[in-house]
């Protein structure tokens, strides 16, 4: 075994994300998400719930 650090198959280095872009991504993706949940669970209740 070596001791060296891996490499990814390719033989690049691994990047740095930074935290503050995933958390603006899912924020631009779950507040959309989240909506169309409670709107269709709304929707829903009202169709089935009488």
């Amino acid at each position: 075994m070596s001791t060296t650090m891996s490499k990814d198959p390719a033989g690049q280095q691994p990047t740095h994300t930074p935290t503050g872009l995933i958390a603006l991504a899912w924020t631009l993706v779950g507040v959309p998400l989240v909506y169309g949940l409670y709107q269709t669970v709304k929707t829903a209740s009202s169709l089935f719930g009488g």
